[in-house]
């Protein structure tokens, strides 16, 4: 397949994954779509057991075996399906073509190793154009690169002799080792504290402005969308529901999910220990959806239709689409409402 240069750099196309449980096949990613250009950061946000992190492991063939399964759809990398590619050929993508930040330093940096031989052991597998001495001294300028005071001294430290931030910042610095095309963020401010999470933040930021990569970022948290993303994908069990630019989706929210989601965020002008809405109801269990729209049991504007059918995405404008029938209709849904 020949790519043009207005193809974008990743395209998940249908993708379906799923898992084999006692209760049996639960497909926690149901016809996910979505397309990421070159340099450009897109969200992907939900609550927690949504998709968003199946789908990143999905993109990295990483899904565990035997119980994780790509059933169907296509992830197609600069046109190459990462799905069919023998895995070979995708143990050299994944650090080289496409780096993953991991949600949790502590449990994906190797406890009995030296951060050092860690980060090391990717430049190995994917800077051999540079000698042993050349990888160190690269290893040493990219942990300075991303805020590590003391680069060369901190070679030597294990996972537990640093902060949770530094942990995070190694992790950013084996992730942009192989000089990736595109960057995985798998929630990387997960439990650090705020003043961290911004310096995670910027410093992400700098880098993909730096590099040109493209970033797909996954987080449940919509002010971390709107501080660092361009485009974002907001996913409800298992499924996309709506995707716009990030201006148009915090100016005008289309699906009553995302509306939800905007409605309960705390805001200056809110007085004083007033009660935030909430989107009533729970999650439906993954191995007992619904039938028809997944958030119907959930929804202030549930039609009868709703509970038979599964809505379809409707486009709105340009890159703007969400999964509602109301929309079909282009009747009013009001803002915030739930």
């Amino acid at each position: 397949m020949t790519k043009t240069p207005s193809d974008p750099l990743l395209t998940v196309d249908r993708l379906v994954a799923a898992f084999d449980t006692e209760a049996g096949r639960v497909r926690a990613v149901d016809q996910v779509s979505f397309s990421l250009d070159a340099g450009t950061i897109l969200g992907l946000v939900g609550e927690s057991g949504c998709g968003k992190s199946v789908t990143a492991l999905s993109i990295m063939r990483l899904l565990p075996r035997p119980a994780g399964v790509i059933e169907s759809g296509a992830i197609r990398l600069d046109g190459t399906d990462l799905v069919t590619l023998a895995p070979d050929a995708m143990q050299r993508v994944r650090g080289r073509r496409i780096g993953m930040i991991f949600q949790e330093p502590m449990t994906a940096l190797n406890p009995v190793h030296r951060i050092g031989r860690q980060l090391l052991e990717v430049f190995a597998l994917h800077r051999q154009d540079i000698d042993a001495a050349g990888r160190v001294e690269a290893a040493v300028a990219l942990l300075s690169r991303v805020g590590i005071p003391e680069a060369r001294v901190r070679m030597d430290d294990y996972p537990h002799q640093i902060s949770g931030g530094m942990r995070q910042r190694v992790m950013i610095a084996m992730a942009l080792a192989g000089k990736p095309d595109m960057l995985i963020a798998d929630e990387p401010t997960t439990a650090l504290d705020v003043t961290i999470q911004a310096q995670i933040l910027e410093l992400i930021a700098d880098l993909q402005a730096e590099t040109g990569m493209a970033v797909l970022f996954i987080t449940h948290a919509l002010g971390v969308i709107a501080q660092i993303c361009e485009y974002v994908a907001v996913m409800y069990a298992g499924q996309i529901v709506e995707h716009a630019p990030v201006g148009a989706l915090f100016k005008r929210p289309r699906h009553p999910y995302t509306q939800g989601l905007l409605a309960s965020m705390p805001r200056l002008s809110s007085e004083n220990k007033s009660v935030l809405p909430v989107i009533r109801g729970t999650v439906p269990s993954l191995a007992q959806l619904p039938a028809g729209c997944r958030f119907q049991n959930r929804c202030p504007h549930v039609m009868d239709r709703c509970k038979k059918e599964a809505p379809g995405p409707v486009v709105l404008d340009g890159d703007h689409w969400a999964r509602c029938f109301l929309l079909e209709r282009q009747e009013p849904i009001s803002k915030g409402s739930s």
